[in-house]
């Protein structure tokens, strides 16, 4: 028997246990938007803090699926051995932690490993959006990491030179350089085909940089072999992907759980992680079953459950159940 949310309860128009996938772009964006997890729903559920919110703050929180194990020694390989890597995944993978992690993995194991950043904060793909990153700007971001206070030649063949100098330099020292380009798939064409040549930068026959793409699925297809117009590059960088939660969804709940001594069982009912999966299951507008992909991804599973927190407890419901989702 389908059990019925309280009359007047915000839950009361919510019709099915197992909810249908979404298949419109207005429930996507939703999925993506922030709701807080409110004080009322803390105190029932006796939280002290939002368990979602500023959740990774150390690589003990960082919860290990198989496909992070793996991007995670993928980037670390990359940055050991100067590889040439793109990490792709959607809004809320998870990419951008991975390569923040990577940076504290280094410093613990006290690795002599130079990251260097290209800013990043108004690329886009042509001038006409935003910015694009040039590969003049990669060589002052690589210039500004080993010499802080070097002044970078004005014309381009003595700017390289420079650069390719301190790379080499800095190698004899016992140094190894990762360039990390966040939101990569923004990259305007030009610059991806100059990342070769940021890759064949050498000291006698040894790598002087590794190089890191992040980025959205935008990327993987950019990087495609059928990409004529990239397609050297496409040969040289090994893509890996970041996948949804899906089966490690209830792992993934109780690693975030677990930081408040709190048991999955204490929020969720037998029934709610099936229900959360099959709401994040996305078909495209106008698309075919076979179309659908999961976005069970850790932002969008972390906005659902604080919403579903929240109406369990406007209703006064113990715990969060397939109907509770079913009217997220």
């Amino acid at each position: 028997m389908k059990r019925l949310a309280p009359v007047n309860s915000p839950l009361t128009e919510a019709a099915s246990v197992t909810p249908k996938p979404n298949e419109t772009t207005k429930e996507e964006t939703m999925l993506l938007q922030n709701e807080a997890l409110s004080s009322d729903a803390r105190k029932h559920f006796a939280l002290p803090r939002n368990p979602f919110l500023d959740d990774v703050q150390s690589p003990d929180d960082v919860f290990q699926t198989a496909s992070v194990r793996y991007v995670r020694a993928t980037l670390s390989d990359c940055a050991n051995h100067h590889g040439f890597v793109a990490v792709v995944g959607e809004s809320g993978a998870g990419k951008s932690t991975l390569a923040e992690d990577l940076e504290e993995s280094i410093k613990a194991d006290k690795r002599d490993v130079v990251i260097i950043r290209p800013y990043v904060l108004a690329m886009e793909a042509n001038d006409q959006k935003g910015k694009t990153l040039k590969a003049s700007h990669i060589a002052e971001a690589i210039g500004a990491a080993l010499d802080p206070q070097l002044k970078i030649k004005s014309s381009p063949e003595a700017r390289f030179r420079q650069v390719h100098e301190l790379l080499k330099a800095s190698r004899r020292a016992g140094r190894r350089h990762l360039l990390v380009i966040e939101e990569a798939h923004c990259l305007p064409s030009p610059t991806l085909k100059h990342l070769k040549r940021f890759l064949e930068l050498k000291d006698g026959m040894q790598r002087l940089v590794g190089i890191a793409l992040i980025g959205q699925p935008e990327l993987r297809d950019r990087l495609s072999s059928q990409n004529a117009e990239v397609r050297e590059v496409a040969q040289r960088c090994e893509v890996v992907e970041l996948e949804p939660l899906d089966s490690e969804l209830e792992g993934y709940l109780r690693h975030k759980f677990a930081r408040f001594d709190l048991k999955y069982e204490d929020v969720f009912a037998p029934d709610a992680a099936d229900a959360i999966r099959a709401r994040l299951v996305h078909i495209p507008r106008g698309g075919k079953p076979t179309d659908a992909r999961s976005e069970c991804f850790p932002l969008v599973v972390n906005n659902l459950v604080c919403r579903a927190m929240n109406a369990a407890t406007r209703a006064g419901w113990p715990q969060v159940d397939a109907q509770v989702i079913g009217g997220c």
